[in-house]
């Protein structure tokens, strides 16, 4: 059975070069404090992944701007995926409020939020970027290539699911999961 997927479902660890350490700190220390008063954990985690992946890059852009400016739009990023401007989610929260605790002009917000989705390839149902608890109800995490054929891995057989998730292909095997009460 071949599997193929362009997305491996892991988190990544904070390894931060000693140079940027001081500028990652700065950055997270204002996402985590707009987290713990308009979002929750889940966010904090990962809105911290995004600004750290960004500290690894070479150069890092975080060296261009200041830091109000890339936490708002690292927040601004992650929300983008998880759809947390959507008044059916929780939590959800609109970009004017993001620019506002900031204290940055909405198209400063914006034109740094596409540039961190740009330069992580961050899209709409990204698997790498979206929330752990929403990762079931994202289809881009389930659709894998079996024998080049690409399958909604929900609907495979419970061996196919336990091969996709033994090889990092999935965060968990559907067929284990408790059904959804609506």
């Amino acid at each position: 059975m071949l599997f193929s997927t362009s997305t491996v479902i892991m988190s990544l660890p904070e390894k931060i070069p000693n140079a940027m350490a001081d500028k990652f700190s700065a950055v997270t220390t204002l996402t985590d404090t707009f987290c713990a008063k308009h979002l929750n954990e889940e966010y904090r985690r990962i809105v911290r992944q995004v600004v750290g992946a960004l500290a690894r890059k070479r150069p890092s852009p975080l060296l261009r701007g200041n830091e109000n400016a890339w936490a708002a739009a690292a927040v601004h990023a992650v929300g983008r995926v998880n759809f947390l401007d959507d008044s059916s989610q929780t939590p959800c929260c609109k970009p004017k409020v993001i620019y506002e605790f900031f204290g940055i002009a909405e198209s400063t917000g914006q034109n740094k939020s596409k540039e961190i989705r740009d330069i992580l390839k961050m899209e709409v149902f990204s698997p790498e970027w979206t929330l752990r608890s929403r990762l079931a109800d994202n289809p881009m995490v389930w659709m894998l290539q079996v024998n080049g054929l690409m399958v909604d891995i929900r609907r495979a057989p419970i061996e196919l699911q336990q091969l996709a998730f033994e090889k990092g292909l999935i965060p968990f095997i559907p067929a284990l999961q408790p059904e959804k009460t609506q």
